[in-house]
């Protein structure tokens, strides 16, 4: 059995798992190579099948996020999600099924992986074993594939055995083995083969491909059914497939006349194995020689190094090779190329070699390499010899070169086309080939990515005009196969003399010889030339030069390339004032600089070229800021030198008013990747404000936006950076931007860009969504909708493998675009998104994360201000009842009016604002049973304010919300871990918005009869701080009602502790009380005012002056708290000012009557005179007599209206702008023969409470201050002397030495507080937080109590 049949034989499915599984397990762990061979069957794709791209791209993405992830559970889920989206494709391809054998290696299904990628080999063999696995190839196939090699050398052997010897396929001792000049083109067979021989060799070529290809198919057929069987293969019937040779001739079918059954050669296991060595063929195909004589393309044979069977070679990697090819030739010591040498630039005159001849053209090389060896290389130069179409076609003068005719027509070129394959065509020709439905290369077989016809080659078709100007005699209609006369050698060699340049009318090369040394010239008259106008020529000439001719060969690049020129190129730019001077230079060095790094080095070592550079552009070379691109100069050195402003303006450019020259970079992407560059070092150092003004403008945000659909992926990524920073800059072109922004292509964008680019076009959709819900909901549907690929479904892998600083921003737009729908009980990407926010709320490592993903969660709410603001914090201070803050940022936002309640939208945009809160807030409390709680709970631990800030405001939002949302038993979850902190917010706060949020939060514990229980603990300071709160919030009143309820005892509601009790009786009575700030007032009648502070439970005297000669009988404050008034029977008042540890009299106004009861306005005083009626004096000493018929015992201002209570029991309310007096009680002179004068009156919450006797049965009365109407009154049966009324609270000061205190709501008596003596309470007063009663009495005392 031969050593093919005993290796097929013993092939079983556990070896060919262990080398596929090999293979794939390497392809998997080196990242270039998949990526490579990834984009590789990308390519391969039909453009029109988008279906199919679209499938190949997701499941592309999932490999390789999967491939990266230390997650195996979440690699495994997305895999096999990419797995169905592969198999439910009709359309079977090698692309398809390379991405199945990885996602089946990476499953662990060795099996279906090894099946997938033989199916590459069965669909596409040439594919396969050339490019994707041509290790597995020679392990698998090649050593069934020895009869065809064998073939293939016999065969190739005849061909040529009537010219040269024919090559020994089997050594002395009659093992197998190959002649190198088999298979390795040689100069030698090149000049004596025929062209009958050619055209046999090259059938015999395009039979053993086909053999190879045939071969491959049927051995992957074989394989996947051993592999299927359930015996390893040893249950298979039949044995391996016989090796395929040839077609066949006659009538013994397509393949098989000349088949070789690899069992029958009886040669030996050894043999086989021996020829399987010495062959060493990489992929097992046979690369011909035609392909590189037919493009005029030559290269040295190094026989040590290069396998048997070489690979086609690229015409621009052969053009690349010629001249350091030659020169090494040149400079080789060695015989052997020597001889090399000479063949190389030896000139057949014969097609057609014959053995005589043979002598000849030896010696003719032999002499042109010892002329060779003599003459040194030139440097700079590139030395090219002749190829070997000049060595096969019988040149002669009238001849034209292969190169001039098209392959298809046969005829000389007339309008040439050079394809992506490196071969030309007639345009005509190739295009009526295309349109026959084609769509690969004539003679390379290759798939063209395009069949869109290139531009025409100029430069072949100005070579082949030259040539025709040297041969007017030839037709164009030039047919090869027709006879021409023999011509006799025209070329004689002396080694003596110098061998001059070639200048054949037949040799391209010459043309392009004299080309390079016209370069050579030009690039000395730049570099050398004093004269300014031969140095403009000589840059204009080399632009030329490189728009014709093909300047990315080495040898020109690197002339191009060197320093002297590079100044050359910048001594034009400081000098020349030509613009299409400046142009060509600008663009030759963006061209240059572009392929070589080095230019760029180059440039920037001078900073004044540099700065040269950027002045030029900023007078108007629009070309020079590709340059600028290219030099990368630093950012701020850019906004020094004023460079936006150009910037802006060809950003700004109309595509009409664009350059028709093509350079390397556009001038407008150059400008929006340096704008992006300079916006973003300017916000990393702090000097944002310096562009914004250039930026944030709408024409220029425009025009940005544009960049979004640009072709090159940088531009339109810059974009988004330029965008995402006027965003930032100013919130309110957000709206600009999101109604005219196309994001399909930013979308697109995301696919290949890296990491930190995918996270700048995540944060761009991230703030462009910040919008009101109608808008917000309408680009969130663009997001999920438009993209090439499944958006949920990239964001959710990007998710899993992104840095946990970014991991808040991904999940929080993945959860926006999951709740579009209706929610469903199970969405994974709900679920990964919030667990994603939970552990980077809780990652302590990470603050940055912390505080990104409690913004995030705050954010969630769904209310933006125009400028894409948060208003969480204003819209839940809102709902508690302190609209002040939101009303302001409406009315700034020109969102609201100043005189009805804000309504920023209609009401179906409100509906739809609450109905995203609710959706929203139920998702998020939801999740693994109130499990958000506990990471908001830690948050409020932390000692970031920022985090703990965000934390608070999205705690306060999720429980006021679980008042509607459906009771799924969170709420014991939420009060287990945040319930206590909310009351210690609550009472230790200093802000009252703070505390005001934590009372919104409670007020869902309190209206839940179990969250009611577990706050039973802390009532008091619940009760303390609703009481604090009730003048700022009615919600504090309502919560109020809702603890009061049904609770008829007073003594767990309401508390006074006697606080401290001070003697003043030395000084007389005390006449009157005022509290401002941390200081106490107290004016009595011997004319003396004290200064208190309140300590702890102490009042602590701090200053007392005596400047009234008489009783001190009122004090009043202004509102502002600025001035202190003290009013007296010595008829003057005097103005205080208030100092931190003392007060100072600053005016004295001699009021002309005594002063019994003062109050105070901003610019006067009215007080109540000795007589009858109430005196109004203004500051500039003028005063006036009002309600002259009264007995005034009493008074009270506010708003312009003064209130009066008189002796004869009445009421007025006289308006002090027009003396207007209306009556709210009639008075009685006498009742019973008692005078019952109102003795106290207070103005508060819109009502006015009057005391008085309890004659008929209410001492307190409470009337409506705008329609006089009585609502109600105190039952009170004490004689009253003074009052203080709370926002909950009414305080009776009595004539026996007590206070009443009464509920204002219930109007029942809640307390008494005991005075210690029998004196009369005479005055009262409250503090700004209604937490401390001070009442002064008739013996001297002060005595003051903590409502507790």
């Amino acid at each position: 059995m031969s050593t093919a049949a005993m290796a097929a034989a013993s092939m079983s499915s556990a070896e060919i798992l262990r080398r596929t599984t090999s293979f794939l397990s390497r392809v998997l762990a080196q990242p270039d190579v998949r990526h490579r061979l990834l984009s590789t069957f990308c390519r391969r794709i039909w453009p029109a099948d988008q279906d199919l791209l679209k499938a190949f791209k997701i499941a592309a993405e999932t490999l390789e996020n999967a491939a990266s992830t230390s997650n195996p559970s979440v690699g495994s889920s997305s895999l096999r999600l990419a797995e169905k989206l592969l198999l439910s494709k009709s359309t079977k391809c090698t692309s398809l099924s390379f991405l199945l054998s990885l996602i089946y290696s990476l499953c662990h299904q060795p099996i279906n992986a090894a099946l997938s990628l033989l199916d590459i080999f069965s669909q596409d063999p040439s594919l396969a074993r050339s490019e994707v696995a041509p290790s597995l190839f020679e392990e698998l196939f090649l050593v069934h594939l020895i009869p065809v090699l064998q073939w293939f050398s016999d065969e190739r052997s005849r061909i040529f055995s009537s010219s040269v010897p024919s090559p020994s396929i089997t050594d002395a001792n009659g093992e197998f083995s190959c002649d190198f000049s088999v298979v390795v083109p040689s100069e030698k067979l090149l000049s004596s083969m025929s062209g009958d021989q050619a055209a046999k060799l090259k059938e015999l070529e395009g039979n053993y491909e086909e053999a190879i290809n045939e071969n491959c198919r049927v051995l992957s057929e074989y394989f996947k059914e051993v592999l299927r069987d359930k015996d390893g293969g040893r249950g298979l019937k039949h044995n391996p497939p016989s090796a395929i040779l040839e077609k066949k001739q006659n009538n013994d079918g397509p393949f098989g006349s000349q088949s070789g059954n690899v069992n029958g050669n009886g040669n030996g296991r050894a043999m086989e194995k021996s020829r399987t060595e010495e062959l060493r063929i990489k992929n097992g195909r046979y690369n011909p020689i035609w392909a590189e004589a037919e493009r005029s393309a030559e290269y040295t044979t190094n026989r040590s190094s290069l396998p048997s069977y070489p690979q086609r070679v690229s015409p621009k990697l052969l053009r690349k090779q010629r001249s350091s090819s030659f020169s090494s030739e040149l400079e080789s010591p060695s015989s052997e190329e020597e001889d090399s040498s000479a063949k190389c630039c030896s000139i057949s005159t014969s097609s057609e070699s014959d053995p005589e001849a043979e002598p000849e053209s030896k010696e003719k090389n032999r002499k042109m390499a010892s002329y060779h060896k003599q003459k040194q290389p030139i440097p700079g130069e590139s030395s090219r010899s002749t190829t070997p179409d000049r060595a096969m076609s019988d040149p002669g003068k009238c001849t034209p070169p292969k190169d001039f005719v098209c392959p298809i027509t046969s005829n000389l070129f007339d309008d040439p086309v050079t394809l992506e394959t490196g071969q030309t065509y007639e345009r005509r020709a190739i295009k009526e080939w295309l349109e026959r439905g084609n769509s690969t290369c004539p003679i390379t077989r290759q798939k063209l990515h395009s069949t869109q016809l290139p531009r025409t080659n100029y430069v072949l078709k100005r070579l082949i005009g030259s040539w025709q100007e040297k041969n007017p005699g030839v037709v164009k209609a030039h047919n090869p196969q027709e006879p021409e006369a023999e011509p006799e050698p025209e070329i004689q060699l002396k080694s003596s003399s110098p061998m001059p340049p070639s200048t054949s009318p037949t040799s391209v090369i010459s043309i392009l010889d004299r080309t390079m040394a016209q370069l050579r010239h030009t690039i000395t008259k730049l570099c050398m030339s004093e004269i300014l106008q031969e140095s403009e020529m000589a840059v204009l000439k080399i632009e030329r030069f490189w728009r014709d001719v093909n300047m990315e060969e080495s040898d020109m690049m690197s002339m191009l390339s060197k320093p002297p020129v590079i100044n050359g190129f910048v001594e034009i730019l400081f000098n020349s004032v030509d613009p299409k001077v400046l142009g060509a230079a600008v663009f030759l060095l963006c061209e240059l600089g572009w392929r070589d790094e080095a230019v760029v080095n180059t440039l920037t070592q001078v900073d004044s070229d540099v700065d040269c550079i950027i002045a030029l552009f900023k007078k108007g070379l629009i070309e020079a800021v590709v340059l600028i691109y290219l030099l990368r100069p630093p950012a701020i050195n850019l906004v020094e030198m004023e460079i936006l402003d150009s910037l802006v303006e060809v950003i700004m450019r109309r595509n009409g008013e664009e350059d028709s020259v093509a350079m390397c970079v556009d001038p407008k992407t150059a400008s929006v990747l340096l704008l992006d560059q300079i916006l973003a070092t300017c916000v990393e150092e702090g000097a944002a404000s310096l562009v914004a003004s250039k930026v944030v403008n709408e024409k220029v945000i425009e025009s940005v936006m544009i960049s979004l659909e640009a072709e090159w992926v940088e531009e339109r990524i810059a974009a988004v950076g330029i965008l995402s920073r006027c965003i930032q800059e100013d919130g309110k072109c957000r709206n600009l931007i999101a109604n005219k922004v196309e994001l399909a292509p930013v979308l697109e964008s995301f696919i290949g860009a890296n990491d930190a680019e995918r996270f700048e076009i995540i944060q761009f959709l991230s703030e462009l969504i910040k919008l009101n819900r109608s808008f917000n909901s309408q680009v969130l549907h663009i997001i999920k909708e438009e993209g090439p690929f499944s958006t949920m479904h990239t964001l959710l892998n990007y998710l899993q493998t992104a840095s946990v600083e970014h991991s808040p921003i991904v999940a929080g737009l993945l959860l926006q675009l999951d709740l579009l729908a209706e929610p469903r009980k199970m969405s994974i990407f709900r679920e990964e998104a919030i667990d994603a926010l939970i552990s980077c709320l809780r990652n302590t490592d990470f603050p940055s994360a912390q505080v990104a993903a409690a913004e995030t969660i705050a954010s969630l709410l769904g209310r933006f201000s125009i400028s894409g603001k948060p208003l969480i914090r204003a819209f839940l201070l809102k709902r508690a009842g302190l609209d002040k803050k939101y009303r302001a940022i409406m009315r700034q936002e020109k969102l609201g009016s100043t005189s009805v309640d804000i309504d920023e939208s209609s009401q179906e945009e409100q509906k739809a604002a609450d109905d995203w809160e609710t959706k929203m807030a139920y998702a998020l409390v939801s999740h693994e049973f109130g499990l958000l709680f506990e990471a908001l709970a830690e948050g409020l631990k932390s000692q970031y304010a920022e985090l703990c800030s965000d934390c608070f405001l999205s705690a306060t939002w999720l429980i006021h919300k679980l008042m509607v949302l459906p009771h799924t038993g969170v709420r014991g979850a939420a009060r287990v871990c945040l319930l206590k902190r909310l009351v210690s917010i609550f009472k230790f706060a200093k802000d009252i918005e703070d505390r005001v949020l934590a009372m919104l939060a409670l007020s869902s514990f309190i209206r839940d009869p179990e969250g009611l229980r577990d706050l039973s603990s802390h009532i008091k300071d619940v009760l303390k701080g609703l009481r604090e709160l009730k003048r700022y919030s009615p919600l504090a009143v309502e919560l109020l009602k809702i603890l009061s309820e049904g609770n008829e005892s007073s003594a767990d509601l309401w508390n006074h502790k006697e606080l401290v009790q001070v003697d003043c009786s030395s000084n007389g009575e005390v006449t009157s009380i005022v509290c401002f700030k941390d200081k106490l007032f107290s004016g009595h009648s011997d004319g003396t005012i004290k200064v208190w502070t309140g300590r702890g439970s102490m009042l602590h005297l701090i200053q007392e002056v005596r400047e009234h000669t008489k009783a001190v009988t009122s004090l009043a404050l202004l509102p502002s708290g600025e001035r202190l008034y003290s009013g007296s029977l010595d008829r003057t008042t005097k103005v205080w000012s208030i100092g931190n540890e003392a007060i100072h009299c600053v005016q004295v106004h001699d009021m002309k009557d005594q002063v019994h009861n003062l109050v105070v306005a901003n610019s006067i005083a009215c007080f109540i005179p000795q007589g009858a009626g109430v005196k109004v004096h203004s500051w500039n000493g003028t005063s006036k007599l009002l309600n002259p018929n009264k007995y005034v015992k009493c008074l009270s201002l506010m708003q312009g209206k003064l209130y009066c209570g008189c002796r004869d029991n009445s009421i007025q309310e006289i308006d002090l702008a027009t003396g207007t007096i209306s009556n709210i009680q009639s008075g009685n002179r006498k009742l019973l023969g008692k005078s019952n004068p109102v003795q106290a009156i207070q103005l508060q919450g819109g009502l006015l409470y009057t005391a008085s006797s309890p004659l008929d049965g209410a001492a307190v009365k409470i009337w409506s201050a705008s329609n006089y109407d009585l609502m109600g009154s105190v039952p009170s049966t004490s004689e009253i002397r003074s009052m203080a009324v709370s926002s909950e609270l009414i305080y009776l000061g009595c004539k026996g030495g007590f206070v009443e205190v009464w509920c204002k709501q219930k109007q029942n008596r809640v307390e008494t507080l005991q005075v210690g003596s029998s004196a009369k309470v005479l005055s009262m007063a409250l503090d700004a937080e209604e937490e401390f009663l001070v009442v002064g009495t008739s013996d001297g005392r002060i005595q003051a109590w903590q409502l507790s």
